[in-house]
């Protein structure tokens, strides 16, 4: 961790451990929902779930879950017909994301006076019944501020559905990659509040959560943004849970989006947290530097981020060519060599020799720290 020791930050003890923009959608008065509140509920929330499908794996992956304990199901159950009136029957003119999955649209739950985003899963999309519930069984054991909350879930007939807090500026893919010429480029410090709170969410996930959960899908899309711009992860789909006893790694199936994969992980299958520790590496240089992990828009030789970035690791009189274009030089020059230390750590390709995400953290809370006064013009990016 000698890279991490640049930020002299006393060592700390473990971490212990959005909503929409006001809606006036007009929709029908939502009925009382069942709620799930204990443990007795959630072991009737496979049955909930329809079995056409691997339902003996579902089951299998419930009750493994289930076996471990401290489980408490807030989830609300939700019909089909009542998320329908929260969304105005899907109104396109709600629609608020699309990918592999399916849709999201903002919703209004009446009855609670609160904007939500309903994500509607799609019924031959990548993400299956597998995926919908290790979700909702993954967010009813975790509660953290740098995790987004599930308010309840749909799984009626062939519908899967989940609802969510709403994160009112979205993602940070969309306030940091490809931003179009009218949009303003985060600060500095802003970034790296961002950063230090999505590595919070996974420092609780590894160290605090128990069992421990690895979270397998760390991307920019993944980390949604509140009114604050306080980061969330989002989309547990892939979540696993870790290694336990004598155990160091769990084998599965590679799962995940290219390039943000760890490499042991994609060759072999093992996962352990410092698989995570690689995504957020891959996730903080994209931060630091604007660029997306897989650009074919670029060069060859510069369309993998990491790949571009590893010569320039091994030259720091070249760091000031991985900062972002858009911060315009506005960026403390030893805070940006001591980022980017930070993710030459995580990017290590022996998982044994990357730091643990609470060391992570540590740095992150260094780094987040606003000093105005030291930031200065970078250097001449022709300079060496």
């Amino acid at each position: 961790m000698s890279i991490l020791s640049c930020c002299r930050i006393p060592k700390r003890g473990t971490m212990r451990k959005s909503s929409l923009k006001s809606s006036k959608s007009s929709v029908h008065e939502i009925k009382p929902s069942k709620k799930y509140e204990n443990r007795e509920g959630l072991s009737t929330f496979p049955r909930s779930v329809s079995m056409n499908t691997g339902g003996m794996k579902q089951r299998i992956i419930a009750e493994d879950i289930l076996k471990h304990g401290n489980v408490g199901v807030p989830a609300e159950v939700f019909t089909f017909r009542e998320l329908a009136n929260t969304t105005e029957n899907f109104n396109p003119e709600l629609l608020v994301g699309e990918g592999g999955f399916g849709r999201v649209y903002k919703g209004y739950l009446k009855k609670t006076n609160q904007v939500v985003a309903v994500k509607q899963l799609d019924r031959n999309g990548i993400q299956g019944n597998r995926e919908f519930l290790s979700e909702v069984l993954t967010l009813s054991m975790v509660h953290h501020p740098n995790l987004v909350n599930l308010i309840g879930y749909c799984a009626d007939g062939q519908q899967r559905i989940l609802v969510y807090e709403y994160m009112p500026n979205r993602s940070l893919e969309e306030h940091l990659l490809d931003l179009p010429p009218n949009k303003k480029a985060l600060d500095w410090y802003t970034r790296m509040e961002i950063a230090k709170g999505a590595a919070r969410g996974l420092e609780y996930l590894h160290d605090t959560a128990n069992p421990p959960i690895i979270y397998r899908d760390f991307k920019a899309s993944n980390i949604l943004l509140d009114e604050k711009f306080n980061p969330k992860l989002s989309d547990f789909g892939l979540a696993k849970l870790g290694p336990t006893g004598e155990q160091d790694h769990v084998s599965t199936r590679v799962m995940g989006t290219y390039g943000y994969c760890a490499p042991e992980y994609a060759q072999t299958g093992q996962l352990t947290t410092k698989s995570d520790v690689y995504s957020f590496g891959v996730v903080f240089l994209e931060i630091i530097s604007g660029r997306r992990v897989i650009d074919s828009t670029k060069p060859t030789e510069e369309e993998n981020l990491v790949d571009w970035a590893k010569p320039l690791f091994k030259d720091k009189r070249k760091f000031v060519l991985m900062a972002d274009p858009l911060l315009e030089g506005k960026y403390p020059v030893k805070g940006l060599y001591q980022a980017l230390a930070i993710a030459s750590m995580c990017l290590q390709e022996e998982a044994s020799t990357r730091p643990l995400i609470g060391d992570v953290v540590t740095a992150l809370e260094y780094l987040a720290i606003r000093a105005d006064a030291e930031i200065t013009p970078a250097p001449d990016e022709q300079e060496g």
